[in-house]
């Protein structure tokens, strides 16, 4: 079993990738023309996957074809769809409320398909997680859209199943191998949807492609890199709950580089995501075996 410290480790470098995919909205909006959801996502997965391949050089084999292009579905081609639905329909604050449901969704579906128990500490920090984002992010005056939460939340259903389904199906390769089955997959499973869906893009400039680079290479092969490498070695709850740091992160970005304001509630807010993530890792850490007690030498031995 591990180490306290190699298991700490392990989530402090699980966590760069939320953290990273906090700053997507601010990259998005800032660097990338508006208007074109899925072909941004199309281009933000399909390049890194094929990079990644010509790294690898090694391509699914049997049943791993299947997998990899469920995976590739569930954790970017439908994830990032119903993403930007929500994102669309919904107030940023409404739609990040709604996708913090996913810790207690990959709870519920750890319980189904890997037999973990449903520990009630982990369901509270839950709780406490969705509570805080809902200061962190949502308005009093949110106006709340029937299909942008839907979409929302069958997003949030659909990135919940790839993170159990990823620790379920170990594969027998290396996370850099796998993260490049999925980028790929995902980002060929786009391309009819946003070439049927949405216009074609313009010329883009230099700061349209300077952002694309930063979502594929930071935002989508680097992180999805350390992600799955996390989900081969921690709980999917404890990876899943790190989730809550991309809203963070989102209005520390709002704040430092757009100039927003940051309200008590808010901080509030902060405190509470904080605590939540402490209390999810702190339930799902390993525990050290102890070592049993050596028996006594015996006083005397016969001759």
């Amino acid at each position: 079993m591990k180490t306290n410290s190699r298991y700490l480790t392990d989530v402090l470098i699980t966590a760069v990738a939320p953290a990273v995919w906090g700053s997507t909205y601010f990259v998005t909006t800032s660097f990338l023309p508006h208007g074109y959801p899925l072909t941004s996502a199309m281009l933000r997965a399909l390049p890194a996957g094929l990079l990644l391949l010509l790294i690898v050089r090694k391509l699914p084999t049997g049943v791993w074809w299947g997998r990899a292009f469920m995976l590739g579905a569930l954790n970017f081609s439908f994830f990032w769809a119903m993403l930007f639905v929500s994102a669309y329909r919904l107030p940023g604050g409404v739609a990040a409320t709604v996708g913090a449901v996913q810790p207690l969704i990959v709870i519920a579906l750890s319980r189904l398909f890997l037999g973990k128990p449903i520990r009630f500490l982990a369901v509270i920090a839950g709780l406490i997680g969705m509570s805080g984002v809902a200061l962190l992010v949502l308005t009093p005056n949110a106006a709340l859209d029937p299909v942008g939460i839907a979409a929302g939340l069958a997003g949030a259903v659909s990135m919940a199943f790839g993170t159990v389904l990823t620790r379920h199906w170990q594969p027998p390769v290396s996370s850099l191998t796998f993260t490049s089955w999925q980028l790929t997959a995902g980002g060929i499973l786009l391309v009819p949807v946003a070439f049927l869906l949405e216009p074609a893009l313009p010329a883009p400039t230099p700061a349209n492609m300077l952002g694309i680079a930063y979502l594929g290479l930071i935002g989508a092969a680097f992180t999805y890199l350390l992600w799955f490498r996390g989900l081969s070695r921690i709980e999917p709850s404890a990876a899943a709950s790190l989730g809550f740091l991309s809203p963070v992160v989102a209005t520390l970005l709002g704040w430092l580089a757009l100039g927003q304001s940051l309200s008590p509630a808010q901080i509030a807010g902060f405190a509470m995501v904080l605590a939540s993530v402490w209390l999810s890792q702190r339930t799902m850490m390993p525990v050290r075996p102890t070592r049993p007690a050596a028996s006594p030498e015996p006083a005397s031995h016969p001759a």
